[in-house]
């Protein structure tokens, strides 16, 4: 059995997005080998009680590294480029610790599992002698200039500004290149990083997307497909500038006049003048009553709400690949996104639509057309949820973790 180090600074058995990631990726990892994971503190006493209940419990070992309350609630705060220096301070507690572990314990391989960002990728990369994998990562896209101007002119100078330092960053950050320099293995989270890897550092990667889906363990019936008199549109995610929730109300109203049309909102922002602000951004729109705000709630509740949808509308233009869509597939509910990041890669036109990045006037009136298509197409819209089953295999975390077994065995 190989010892794996693994460097996963968010992990959590009850969250997704990348705290979920990273518990997925460490217990399925823990089925085949054993396991030396380095993480943050926040979710210690959830990660400790779930591993009582895992039959791969012996395989897994935590060490937690406290970042401090300040830094965590910068991490939450998206955009706060402050957290970077407590992140990058929080990494070289981490070595020291990863080094008394390989002194304890025989390790075969190093593992940068996540952030997956490529700006911060630790220090375990200084260890010698011991193959270091790093990924998946991402982090390498640039916001559209065409969906910038929409965000108003202080966003469009803030986002602006963001393209020109990821820019420099990628070219400049020693850090980075040495990090990458040294990997035995380095993991893509999509097409567009592995291409960066390429162009920017000369270096080949293999494509394995960050995040998985959990296989139904039903049959779920997609229950609102045959009734005509409902149509429930499932939007999910922060309300930060790239996750265009402004786009998504503006097609809602295109569509206000489809009878049954009710558009559920989950999550929230930054602080109660951002939520207020949408609040009245959908009522100057004329849309309040089409709209039903579900605020910041539990995973497992959005998981029940998005078998009461009839579909998940996806409006981001920045990301990695977005748990938000792998959950939805294992929902059995049909996604409806741009083509673009790793969400644009695994929608296939079988279990959901999408549509070319192009302008923001565009992209609502080809997302109203959609939508308005799969109102009408009842019949289509069930298809894609049963075929989100067979998907589902395809990406689990079981076939995730097969892979990821293979990966080490080729460079031990």
């Amino acid at each position: 059995m190989l010892n794996i180090l693994i460097n996963a600074y968010a992990v959590s058995p009850n969250h997704g997005s990348e705290p979920g990631m990273g518990w997925n990726w460490v217990t399925q990892i823990a089925k085949y080998c054993k396991v030396f994971v380095i993480t943050e503190t926040e979710f210690k006493i959830e990660i400790e009680n779930a591993v009582k209940e895992l039959s791969q419990k012996n395989n897994l070992v935590f060490y937690f590294n406290d970042i401090g309350y300040k830094s965590r609630k910068m991490c939450w705060n998206q955009g706060d480029y402050r957290f970077y220096y407590y992140y990058r301070k929080w990494q070289k507690n981490t070595l020291a610790i990863a080094e008394t572990i390989i002194f304890e314990n025989k390790i075969d391989i190093i593992h940068q599992l996540n952030m997956i960002g490529y700006r911060e990728p630790g220090y375990l990369w200084k260890i010698k002698d011991i193959p270091f994998v790093w990924g998946p990562i991402g982090g390498f896209n640039f916001v559209k200039f065409s969906y910038l101007i929409s965000l108003g002119p202080k966003k469009t100078v803030f986002y602006c500004l963001k393209n020109f330092l990821n820019y420099i960053q990628t070219v400049s950050s020693i850090r980075v290149r040495l990090a990458i320099r040294r990997s035995d293995l380095l993991l893509a989270a999509s097409s567009n990083t592995q291409t960066a890897l390429q162009k920017f550092y000369n270096k080949k990667s293999i494509i394995l997307n960050e995040t998985g889906c959990h296989i139904p363990l039903d049959n779920r019936e997609f229950v609102n497909t045959k009734n005509q008199g409902t149509f429930n549109i499932l939007w999910v995610g922060r309300f930060i500038p790239t996750k265009l929730l402004g786009l998504a109300l503006q097609t809602i109203k295109e569509i206000q006049d489809l009878k049954g049309l009710t558009f559920h909102i989950v999550g929230d922002g930054i602080d109660s003048n951002t939520i207020k602000y949408w609040y009245n951004y959908a009522a100057l729109l004329g849309i309040q009553n089409q709209c039903k705000w579900h605020g910041q709630i539990a995973h497992k509740e959005v998981q029940i709400l998005m078998r009461k949808s009839n579909l998940l509308f996806f409006t981001s233009i920045v990301e990695g690949t977005s748990h938000v869509v792998l959950e939805s597939i294992s929902n059995s509910l049909p996604i409806l996104c741009f083509d673009t990041c790793g969400h644009g890669e695994i929608v296939t036109s079988d279990i959901g639509r999408k549509i070319p990045l192009e302008n923001p006037n565009k992209s609502i009136m080809n997302f109203a057309k959609e939508i308005e298509n799969l109102y009408l197409n009842r019949n289509l819209l069930e298809k894609m949820s049963k075929n989100c089953k067979s998907k589902s295999v395809d990406l689990s975390w079981y076939s995730k973790g097969n892979q990821m077994i293979d990966f080490y065995k080729s460079i031990v």
